[in-house]
């Protein structure tokens, strides 16, 4: 042992320990850390001198680490050898433990912050009252507008099978997924009586959406519902069961409905089964849905039947409705 081999070749220089009396009372700090061989004992036959101590009188005399390390350094040993790793830990984290609290600042790295969100305009109404009056939208993708020409082509099917090509038969209008609200706005400029803009983004509401609304001088006559579609259409069935707010109020059934959702943060089988159960679908309702390509969409919605589904690039355009304007739009293609 390292310690024996040290300390063997002088055994003058710790006379105490090998004394009867330093046997019953020994070194509390050397008891601790190593034993020692007897300096008389036959090289062959080394007897283990056992030093016996007290624990809780060694921790009390030699309890600290750096207390081990004087002395072990002063009898020419290597602390290392003694001290284990798992004690320069505990020592490590109890100082750590100590500094808390006491003014340390942990300096992290600043986070960086979003772009501030901007608008342009580059959209325009289309036909009626507000025609060629510029709208707001906003920079980037954050909402995407229904193209115009798209948006051109909905209302010229929409009134030819409504039965008045030169504006829409008049009704109320649901625009869900309103975004800059282009849609609901062109529908008040071309006849509607009423729309209901449905979106959940509050920025867009208030800083494109109500702006667009007012521009174009449509405000009374426009109600904004800051709420998701989801939510919006299981208040109207929940209000259908308890029989309140049906027919009467902000539930009443519409006569067009426009659902121009994001095209990946929607399921669209689910949305126009739940649309087409919701009494907010009127017996002659109109449904105008815009979905990417490769989307499979349903024949029907509720009682409504299709009326028109045409492709403009990487979007399709869907058209619902009762089945007399179905009728008359065949009728007109074969006259």
């Amino acid at each position: 042992m390292a310690a024996s081999s040290a300390l063997s070749p002088s055994p003058s220089l710790l006379p105490s320990l090998f004394s009867p009396r330093s046997h019953s009372h020994p070194d509390p700090c050397l008891s601790s850390l190593f034993r020692l061989s007897s300096p008389n004992a036959s090289p062959w036959h080394r007897r283990h001198l056992a030093i016996v101590s007290s624990t809780t009188n060694a921790r009390e005399a030699y309890g600290s680490n750096d207390t081990k390390q004087k002395i072990l350094e002063s009898y020419g040993l290597d602390p290392s050898d003694f001290i284990s790793e798992r004690s320069r830990r505990s020592r490590r984290k109890r100082r750590g433990a100590d500094n808390a609290g006491k003014g340390e600042q942990v300096h992290q790295p600043p986070e960086t912050s979003k772009p501030p969100r901007a608008t342009h305009k580059l959209l325009q109404v289309l036909g009626g009252k507000a025609r060629r009056k510029k709208l707001l939208s906003p920079k980037g993708m954050d909402v995407r507008p229904m193209m115009e020409v798209v948006r051109g082509a909905a209302f010229d099917i929409l009134q030819v099978a409504g039965g008045c090509p030169a504006s829409l038969r008049p009704g109320r209008w649901l625009d869900l997924y309103s975004g800059t609200g282009s849609v609901g706005i062109e529908a008040i400029s071309r006849g509607c009586s009423e729309v209901h803009f449905v979106e959940m983004d509050p920025w867009v509401v208030s800083e494109v959406l109500q702006p667009n609304i007012e521009w174009t001088g449509f405000l009374d006559v426009s109600v904004i519902h800051t709420i998701r579609v989801e939510s919006f259409l299981e208040q109207a069935e929940h209000s259908l069961v308890q029989q309140k707010m049906f027919r009467t109020g902000k539930y009443r059934s519409f006569d067009y409905i426009s659902v121009t959702p994001p095209y990946t943060s929607v399921n669209y089988g689910t949305l126009m089964e739940q649309l087409g159960k919701s009494p907010l679908v009127g017996e002659d309702c109109f449904i105008l849905v815009e979905y990417p390509l490769k989307t499979s969409m349903a024949d029907s919605c509720g009682h409504l039947v299709k009326i028109a589904d045409r492709r403009f690039g990487r979007t399709n355009l869907l058209i619902y409705g009762p089945a007399w304007a179905q009728k008359k739009r065949t009728k007109k293609a074969f006259a």
